[in-house]
């Protein structure tokens, strides 16, 4: 066991040179006397066994025993290590990387590092810290993942790791807590791909341990610098290892209990992040897998949100606007469902109109206009089913007193929306007149920055198409693209969301925009060309970048 070389640690262990049968605990009590000695003033044989734990590259079999059996005889005497006095070995003990090691070593420092965790409460934050850092190997791995030998590794390496997370979990109930902030702060956001990888599959093998250990995954990735195509290859991996480890739950039956977490969490987070471009696609995939409970009941959290005084009116201006943008691109929600969550916003502005009163103010009302415009955007991608709704049909009707208010929204709410909303309403026959909604031509108005705020809450189109191209080929086959809604002949000049996400489906974050696309080729009126197509386009834009 390398008992023999221990001896030599110092002048207490010379007794021993010679005897290669002494019991654990004899090897046990020495390592005791060194620690002991350190503040006693003598620490020749603390440092020598210090000095043990820094090999870690091509051990001699007798380094690799004495290597060994100093972890083990550490374990027996952990209620001798003071943080304070003993910090060197401590520092050097955390600092090992399992990767490096053997088998018989891991086991050995994984056995030193629970007895560490369970002994003294100041030693926890280390050792989960310690086994978190081994989620992912070495630089110097990286190559060797996809090889037999390094998936080898792989298994003994982050087997063991999990084992210990388990075991410190039973004997320290406060773990969990303690490493949900750590797991978060150490995601390797800038690390090459395979390791970014490699740690979220163990942010999920910890999603997977059992019920009673609380375990959360991390809420977030990263909220600032997200641009550039490495970041960007990255990020579009781990959602896609997100979709896939939903697609597992779903297998499983557990979809509805990580629902609850997920709900509350969009509620908290993302829904209050400024103009949220990617983690809200988590929400969408999984409302996309159990439509009838996940997508009813997201929908209706979000109406509720807006319809609610008790949130603040930014709160309630994104609810709305995540409400239309998830109601129209949505393939998997049933028009008698999407009718019915129209009908609470048509509702709630009818009821407005009958107790506000004035002209045209964009900022006083912010709200109706969020909800006017959300409505006809809805109806830009649904008219046709709407129509087809019976019941929803005659109430398509309240909304032309809601238009002919003199709050005035369709003054007020993007042009380019209310142009497609007011060709299809008259080809649809649902107003007595189109006159009534005539206006000037243009992508934007002053009115529609105005009730928008600093925000651009106006321009906030959350569920416009993933340019990620891992992530785009679990979203496509439930979302509604805009060249589905028009007929082909219809503008045919006019460029679709879809070939959009066909042509250019690249990895520069800059480019994944909420805003609509500026034209710079017009040609009509006034040698301009009107806007074609939906304003909910991707494009290159100055807006504020944010998850």
């Amino acid at each position: 066991m390398g008992a023999e070389e221990l001896a030599s640690y110092g002048a207490g262990f010379h007794e021993m040179d010679n005897d290669d049968n002494f019991s654990d605990s004899e090897v046990v009590y020495h390592v005791k006397d060194a620690l002991n000695s350190v503040s006693l003033g003598d620490s020749d044989s603390y440092d020598q066994l210090v000095g043990v734990m820094h090999h870690n590259e091509r051990l001699a079999p007798e380094e690799v025993a004495l290597l060994v059996t100093s972890l083990k005889a550490l374990s027996g005497a952990v209620s001798y290590i003071d943080v304070i006095l003993h910090d060197s070995l401590l520092t050097s003990i955390f600092r090992m990387n399992m990767w490096n090691y053997r088998p018989d070593v891991m086991d050995a420092l994984l056995e030193l590092i629970i007895s560490l965790a369970a002994s003294n409460g100041k030693h926890v934050n280390s050792c989960l810290e310690m086994l978190v850092s081994n989620f992912t190997p070495p630089y110097s791995f990286v190559d060797t993942l996809t090889q037999p030998r390094g998936l080898a590794k792989k298994e003994q390496v982050l087997s063991r790791v999990h084992s210990a997370l388990k075991h410190i979990a039973d004997l320290v109930p406060l773990a969990p807590s303690i490493l949900s902030p750590i797991v978060s702060q150490r995601m390797p956001i800038y690390a090459k791909e395979p390791l970014a990888v490699i740690y979220l599959e163990n942010v999920d093998e910890i999603a997977d341990y059992d019920e009673e250990d609380d375990y959360e995954l991390p809420r977030e990735l990263s909220r600032k610098s997200l641009g550039g195509n490495l970041i960007a290859e990255k990020l579009d991996s781990l959602m896609a290892l997100t979709f896939e480890h939903l697609e597992s739950c779903k297998a499983n039956g557990r979809l509805n209990e990580v629902f609850e977490p997920l709900l509350d969490s969009f509620r908290i987070t993302v829904l209050t992040t400024y103009k949220s471009k990617f983690a809200q696609f988590v929400m969408f995939y999984v409302c996309a897998l159990d439509p009838e409970n996940c997508g009813v009941r997201f929908a209706t959290m979000l109406a509720d949100i807006f319809v609610s005084k008790d949130y603040p009116l930014p709160f309630r201006m994104s609810a709305v606007a995540y409400l239309a943008s998830f109601l129209s691109r949505a393939n998997f929600l049933s028009s008698p469902f999407v009718a019915i969550m129209l009908k609470r916003l048509v509702d709630w502005c009818l009821e407005y109109c009958k107790t506000e009163g004035g002209e045209i103010n964009p900022v006083s009302h912010r709200l109706f206009y969020s909800a006017c415009q959300a409505i006809m955007y809805v109806l830009c991608f649904r008219m046709k089913s709407m129509m087809d709704v019976a019941w929803f049909k005659s109430h398509l009707l309240f909304i032309e007193p809601i238009l002919k208010h003199p709050l005035s929204p369709l003054k007020v709410c993007l042009p380019s929306i209310v142009d497609e909303f007011c060709q299809q309403a008259e080809a649809a026959n649902l107003f007595s007149s189109s006159e009534e909604f005539a206006f000037s031509d243009s992508l934007e108005s002053e009115h529609s920055k105005a009730f928008g705020g600093m925000e651009r809450l106006d321009m906030f189109f959350p569920f416009d198409p993933c340019l990620l191209r891992k992530s785009d080929r679990f979203i496509r086959p439930y979302f509604v693209y805009w060249s589905m809604v028009r007929p082909p002949c219809d503008e045919a000049e006019g460029i679709s969301d879809e070939d959009i996400g066909e042509q250019e489906i690249d990895l520069d974050v800059s480019k994944m925009s909420i805003t609509p696309r500026k034209y710079s080729a017009y040609w009509i009126q006034d040698g301009f060309e009107e806007p074609r197509g939906m304003p909910a386009r991707i494009r290159p834009s100055t807006s504020p970048e944010s998850l």
